[in-house]
């Protein structure tokens, strides 16, 4: 069999490149996986493409393949779904999920990947890691029958929360953004709309996904009293300022943090494993297809991520085709 793949690499802040690698015979406990697609993860992604980690974040930053170190030359990103060719009987022509970056063809670990049940697209199964972050988001966040809920971002992150949301029993959910274009996206998912001025306010749970400023200050806005919000975004290098005065503290409002790097203690005894098959088995809903926005082949890359990180190609998640023969 051929044992050469090619990757694309981040080679400097802003330029990718597609390089040739070439791949190690599996060793028994390891998989030969060929890629049919992958996502970018426009919100992290594009963070590292634009050279945005903060150099004290670089460690924790690392995604479980990566290659290089940040700021470049880096091979990133952790939304893979291939076939396995080689390895174990029981896996081989498995269509699979990975952590792995975007690349042709890969050799990992039997443990570092997921089989995609039958009834899940692998088109669909790119979604499976931002999902992943919604469960997790909404371990930490708990949500209650009856809640009123606010989602405030419609990017990736914050549409996979909405969508989880919208199945739970009385709780009204709406999603909040800037960008009107998110009511189809919205509506697609089984959810309220609303421009951030138009938001519907008295809300016992906000989650926070924007990752602006203006969009967790708006957050905190949104509140009823002792209500929270569970900040999901990331902003690697940038300062944020928060309005805690007023009434923050009259109206006994809360702030907590929720990362995907982790399992939320509220589900100390569930895995990684475990979160990730959960993500997959949601992933039934054809509601989600909704997050896929764009599709490209694998050797556009070196065109498409600049255009994914200066808006200019308007995206959720970007679905990456792989050729059939590599």
């Amino acid at each position: 069999m051929n044992r050469i793949a090619r990757a694309f690499w981040l080679s400097r802040p802003g330029l990718g490149e597609i390089r040739t690698v070439d791949l190690p015979e599996p060793a028994e406990g390891e998989v030969l996986v060929r890629s049919l697609y992958s996502g970018v993860s426009r919100g992290t992604e594009t963070l590292v493409f634009r050279g945005g980690v903060p150099e004290s974040q670089h460690a924790a930053m690392r995604a479980p393949f990566q290659e290089g170190e940040f700021p470049a030359p880096v091979k990133y990103g952790y939304l893979s779904v291939g076939r396995v060719e080689e390895g174990p009987g029981e896996l081989v022509g498995r269509t699979v999920f990975c952590l792995y970056p975007h690349q042709t063809r890969y050799v990992v670990p039997v443990s570092a990947v997921t089989v995609v049940p039958d009834t899940i697209p692998a088109e669909r199964a790119v979604l499976a890691g931002t999902v992943e972050t919604a469960v997790n988001a909404l371990w930490d966040a708990a949500p209650l029958v009856g809640d009123r809920i606010a989602v405030v971002g419609g990017g990736m992150v914050g549409c996979s929360v909405a969508a989880l949301l919208a199945r739970f029993p009385g709780v009204r959910v709406q999603l909040v953004d800037a960008d009107p274009a998110r009511a189809k996206t919205a509506e697609a998912l089984g959810v309220d709309f609303a421009l951030p001025e138009d938001a519907l306010g008295e809300r016992d749970l906000v989650v926070h996904a924007s990752a602006t400023e203006q969009g967790l200050a708006r957050a905190l806005e949104l509140l009823a009293a002792e209500g929270t919000v569970v900040e999901l975004s990331w902003y690697g290098d940038r300062k944020v300022s928060l309005p805690l005065g007023e009434a923050f503290h009259s109206r006994r409002l809360t702030i907590r943090s929720s990362q995907v790097g982790t399992v939320s203690p509220a589900r100390a005894n569930r895995s990684y494993a475990d979160r990730l098959a959960l993500a997959l088995d949601l992933l039934a809903d054809p509601a989600l297809d909704a997050l896929i926005t764009g599709e490209s082949a694998f050797e556009e890359l070196p065109e498409v991520m600049p255009r994914l990180a200066n808006g200019e190609i308007p995206a959720l998640c970007h679905r990456v085709r792989y050729p059939e023969t590599v």
